[in-house]
């Protein structure tokens, strides 16, 4: 594809006067993840960039001198057991990234089975297998079954061997019903054992109950697990060590890129001119620490904050700013992609084309020049798109594929994917009207910016990325579907009940509510609507770890991502609004801004 170094421009000065400031408009929000103190700090972060760190040199020689001791424990692992508990406790601190080879070695040497293995040892290496990508199959649990086809009562005796099983029931794919059985099977007897346990076991079994290891977010599962491991009677103390050595200077990483992105972010100038805009450029890191844990990808969460960053200031414009009419225009105005599209539109709207615009170009300019690949066309299309892949029907009249006309402009085989969808979703939810439980999904999972997401992610890692995989984005694959389907019922779960209070749009809830009372003439009660939207996740999860078993061409590294967006966003909206439970804001301090060595310092000015 062409690249012309001509699109890569700057905004010119005369598009927005300085003195410009969007209309004012009451647009109410969930709150930051930071209370007002700490985000004005965040907002003011800058490097220092002419101090030298001698104890960030001194943690650095200090690491190198662990990371052997622990490499030399990989090659004394020749139990089974032993081998494996190995590669959990690593992978569980946040660890995985420094010994690759040696964690593929160890599971490529057990990949065999053992018919004599406990249930504890086949339930862990059948999880660490499948989420490394190995070869598994669910019948090695075969024997653990009588002869009516379910789990013996007998394990039930077997604490640590049924939470083993219980862990990885979590990762079964479509068909698997033996561990569809271990997964019911496990929590019912763990639950029931839970009174009758030790304080600390029963706090580490609830925690699983409530949050598979599958599930969780890895970052913040190294905090926790580093914390959790110091406490047990006999941990490796060169495991332990390097774990807190090496959070805090990956935690100071994060603190010089979050420092990046808010300079960016504070150039940018979107809420100084406009009222409505979100100021979430925390939250939007969040999220790229969730989908891009792995140190390495530092560039990756830098570039990906900006377009999420960017992607929630539109999603106000178009739930609760923008009229029809102008975001008919700004819709016609990306699809063109060029400056010339500006003139049309309203001034508010030219900063928000503006900044979309140059973004997009810069991430995609840093793309070509860091890995020899000229992506922008691949980016715009997830703004200016493919074809939509959703349809709304309101009043006989279909939106969202070729041949519907939306305020007289023809929605043809360049209909764009974002915006088409955010445009489509103003026209159904602007006029009042709520959509079926699946057409609601299938756009929601476009607005939501899984899409978007995901395929800036495969270019930026751009690990194992090819020619031929590339065009398994056109159109978007299955894994991609499945895991914003994931993200929005969760979202919706977390934020339905505050956007309903003040008249957001429809989330799925209400439209699986609406759909079903209108099939069974009855009233439904929120909670059964809810439960239902749980069943969903399940069932979504199920599919999606089917990715996990099939043969596919698509890089590692996207896979990984997609499950880690769907991870982020359980742990991010899990609780909603529920005050008793660890807040997000609690979760950002943990893994921002509170080293885990009493002696840990940030590696940040705060003017």
């Amino acid at each position: 594809m062409a690249f012309n170094m001509s699109r890569f421009v700057t905004m010119p000065s005369h598009v927005l006067p300085s003195s410009f400031v969007a209309p004012s408009l009451q647009v109410s929000s969930s709150k930051p993840l930071l209370g007002s103190h700490d985000y004005s700090l965040l907002k003011s972060l800058t490097l220092s960039p002419h101090v030298v760190n001698s104890e960030a040199d001194s943690s650095t020689r200090r690491m190198k001198e662990v990371k052997e001791r622990t490499r030399e424990a990989f090659y004394r692992a020749w139990d089974s057991r032993a081998a494996m508990e190995m590669v959990d406790t690593v992978e569980r601190l946040g660890l995985s990234y420094h010994f690759e080879g040696e964690i593929n070695a160890l599971l490529q040497r057990f990949c065999d089975w053992n018919a004599s293995e406990d249930l504890f040892t086949t339930a862990l290496r059948f999880r660490l297998l499948r989420q490394n990508g190995f070869p598994t199959h669910s019948d090695v649990f075969g024997k653990f079954m009588d002869k009516n086809g379910k789990f013996k009562e007998s394990l039930t005796e077997d604490i640590w061997g049924m939470l083993s099983l219980h862990e990885a029931s979590h990762l079964g794919a479509k068909n698997e019903e033996v561990l569809a059985e271990a997964k019911e099977f496990t929590r019912i007897h763990l639950i029931q054992s839970m009174p009758h346990m030790e304080p600390h076991f029963s706090s580490h079994v609830g925690r699983a109950l409530e949050l598979p290891r599958h599930l969780r977010m890895a970052r913040l599962e190294a905090r926790n697990y580093i914390d959790e491991y110091s406490r047990e009677s006999n941990p490796n103390s060169a495991l332990l060590e390097l774990a807190k050595l090496d959070f805090d200077m990956v935690q100071s990483l994060h603190q010089k890129e979050l420092a990046e992105i808010v300079r960016w972010w504070k150039q940018l100038g979107l809420v100084d001119k406009l009222d409505f805009a979100r100021d979430r450029p925390m939250e939007c890191f969040l999220w790229t620490v969730g989908i891009f844990p792995d140190p390495r990808h530092s560039s990756c969460r830098i570039e990906l904050t900006k377009a999420i960053a960017i992607l929630l200031v539109f999603d106000d414009v178009y739930d609760s700013y923008g009229s029809l009419d102008e975001l008919a225009l700004f819709t016609d105005a990306v699809k063109r992609w060029d400056l010339g599209a500006m003139d049309q539109l309203p001034e508010y709207m030219k900063i928000c084309y503006m900044a979309l615009y140059n973004t997009t170009n810069d991430i995609a300019y840093r793309i070509l020049k860091e890995h020899g690949w000229s992506v922008i066309e691949d980016l715009k299309r997830t703004v200016v798109g493919m074809g939509l892949l959703s349809i709304f029907t309101i009043e006989g009249v279909r939106l969202g594929f070729p041949g519907g006309v939306i305020m007289g402009w023809d929605c043809g085989p360049d209909w764009m994917d974002i915006f088409g969808a955010f445009l489509a979703e103003a026209h159904c939810f602007k006029g009042g009207h709520v959509p079926s439980l699946e057409e609601y999904l299938n756009n929601a999972v476009t607005t939501g910016g899984t899409y978007m997401a995901l395929v800036h992610a495969f270019f930026l890692t751009r690990q194992g990325v090819t020619r031929e995989n590339m065009a398994m984005l056109k159109p978007y694959p299955n894994i991609f579907s499945c895991s914003g389907k994931i993200l929005r019922l969760w979202d919706d779960l977390g934020t339905a009940r505050e956007e309903q209070e003040r008249g957001d749009n429809a989330s799925s809830i209400e439209c699986y509510k609406r759909e079903r009372e209108r099939e069974m003439d009855t009233v439904l009660d929120d909670e059964a609507c809810r439960k239902h939207i749980r069943q969903m996740i399940q069932s979504l999860w199920v599919e999606l770890n089917g990715e996990l078993v099939a043969s596919s061409a698509l890089p590692l590294s996207i896979i990984k991502a997609a499950f880690n967006l769907s991870r982020t966003a359980q742990v991010i909206y899990q609780h909603g609004d529920d005050n008793k439970t660890s807040s997000v804001e609690d979760h950002v301090q943990a893994l921002l801004f509170r080293p885990v060595s009493s002696n840990g310092h940030a590696q940040i000015t705060m003017h």
